[in-house]
């Protein structure tokens, strides 16, 4: 080796550890402004918008009681929430969780009495006396994430020592466009996602924004001027006459969803994390026993399907049908080539799925249920990229994360969550509602936030059983009435007109499958 080998690797080693240090000297006085505004709790991501989308007008979900002693939730909130409260002076020993969610965390299609923030109470208080644990049911029906974000907003105002999160199901019920974001191009849009985190680009991003009044007649600034704004409460497409019909297949706003709920969770993250308050997350559970809402033609701009193949489709399943009862194998076999005609439609996999699980085939009844679910025109079950997205931003942030999907597998006896669990599509059984609670209280124990006591099981259990009995029959009456109507709501029968205005618009009709 040359002698001067040595020389010219020393060399350059100092060269570039030279350039290295100029560098981070030129980003310190960066980093110390950045170190600043922590400081001063100036520009947290908390108080930045929603690049997404925006709100007519955002009010509080609580307000002060005449005597000033507690909140409760405000009375015009109440068509999409259910009464709760909480002292406005917390006690030394009070334990305060909010839990933020849609209609699971509801207790729908039951209410908050029989919903897991209820069972997680009565499980807290049976295990540890030392605290006055109180959780605040803050579930909102046809809330999705990103209008949980306010209501994350207000509670962290009230000195909570836990968050529980747990959403996913409701991404899709309202009519909303992405079109100013996705003029830039994707990487844009990550790389504003990730600058957002920082508090000299909220700050910088305020001067030049001013942040959004609450005001309905408030004037949109040029960034707002072509985001959807949305009514000040939820309101679903279902909700309306046609809603149904506005569902298409539509590969890229299903994507730019997932991209608006992995932000609406990080920011979550970042708002918990702010405020120096422990978040835990939910991943939502979905039936795979639940035929698919609507299905669709499979669209493939390559080879789409002619009206022979339609024709020839359609008499594949009315043979299946027939078959099913007398020759189950030979129906597959008919499914199977309906299946492979019209790969995207999801009743042909919802229907494999079934008989797949009829035949004993746990695995390959598993796969088309879970397709099926997947190609849901109307999807009002979580997507799998959602909950991937969940479970990444969870184990990225080093948040506890309650995955309901893994634990209702493990203990589902067809191997994957259906019937057994699940009262409908996305809703759990009031004893899957008990387990939720159970899990959750596990993962409390095992990041040591609760302590756990001898017997700890068997006092739940007691405490379960006990409230259990003090729910009437008047009360299940009612929960299985509001079933029967949300379950009408789901498929689309609702006869009320859209509102004037309203972003429902009703397409060509498409094939839809009951």
């Amino acid at each position: 080796m040359s002698a001067t080998a040595p020389r010219r690797a020393s060399s350059l080693a100092k060269r570039v550890s030279f350039r290295l240090v100029a560098v981070l000297l030129s980003l310190a006085p960066l980093a110390l402004f950045e170190l600043t505004l922590v400081a001063l709790d100036i520009g947290s991501p908390s108080r930045c918008e929603d690049p997404f989308v925006g709100f007519s007008a955002i009010h509080p979900l609580f307000e002060r009681s005449d005597d000033q002693s507690e909140y409760h939730i405000a009375p015009a909130r109440l068509s999409h929430f259910r009464p709760a409260s909480f002292r406005a002076q917390k006690s030394p020993h009070e334990f305060r969780i909010f839990v933020l969610g849609g209609s699971t965390v509801q207790g729908r299609p039951y209410s908050t009495p029989s919903a897991f923030s209820t069972w997680l109470e009565k499980g807290l208080c049976a295990i540890d006396s030392s605290r006055d644990y109180q959780v605040v049911n803050c579930g909102g029906v046809s809330y999705a994430s990103y209008r949980l974000l306010p209501i994350l907003e207000e509670v962290l105002r009230y000195e909570p020592d836990l968050i529980i999160f747990c959403e996913g199901h409701n991404e899709f019920l309202e009519s909303r466009s992405y079109d100013h974001l996705h003029q830039a191009s994707r990487g844009t849009s990550t790389a504003a996602t990730q600058f957002s985190r920082l508090r000299t680009w909220n700050l910088l991003r305020s001067w030049i924004h001013p942040p959004q009044s609450s005001s309905p007649t408030a004037e949109k600034s040029q960034e707002n001027a072509s985001k959807t704004i949305l009514p000040a409460e939820a309101a679903a497409r279902l909700d309306w006459q046609g809603g149904m019909a506005s569902y298409v297949r539509d590969a890229k706003w299903h994507a730019q969803v997932t991209e608006h709920f992995a932000h609406s969770l990080q920011q979550i993250v970042d708002r918990c994390n702010a405020a120096h308050v422990p978040l835990l997350m939910v991943c939502p559970v979905s039936n795979l026993e639940w035929a698919p809402f609507k299905s669709q033609h499979s669209d493939n701009l390559e080879d789409p399907l002619n009206l022979a193949e339609i024709e020839q489709f359609e008499t594949l399943m009315e043979e299946a049908a027939e078959l099913y009862g007398t020759d189950l194998s030979r129906a597959i076999e008919v499914l199977e080539r309906a299946a492979k005609l019209n790969p995207e439609h999801a009743q042909v996999h919802f229907e494999l799925g079934i008989a797949y699980q009829t035949q004993g085939n746990r695995q390959q009844a598993r796969a088309h249920l879970y397709l099926a679910k997947e190609l849901d025109v109307c999807p009002l079950r979580m997507l799998e990229p959602m909950a991937d997205a969940c479970r990444h931003i969870a184990q990225k942030n080093h948040v506890p994360l309650v995955d309901l999907p893994e634990k209702f597998t493990i203990i589902s006896s067809a191997g994957y969550p259906g019937h057994e669990w699940l009262i409908d599509h996305v809703h759990p059984t009031i004893e899957g509602h008990q387990k939720v609670a159970t899990w959750i209280l596990e993962e409390l124990m095992l990041r040591k936030m609760v302590e756990p006591t001898e017997s700890w099981e068997a006092k739940v259990a007691t405490a379960y059983r006990q409230h259990l009995q003090t729910l009437d029959h008047v009360y299940f009456e009612r929960g299985r009435a509001r079933l029967a109507s949300e379950q009408g709501w789901a498929r689309g029968k609702v006869r009320k007109p859209p509102p004037i205005n309203s972003s429902i618009a009703v397409p060509t009709p498409v094939e839809v499958m009951p």
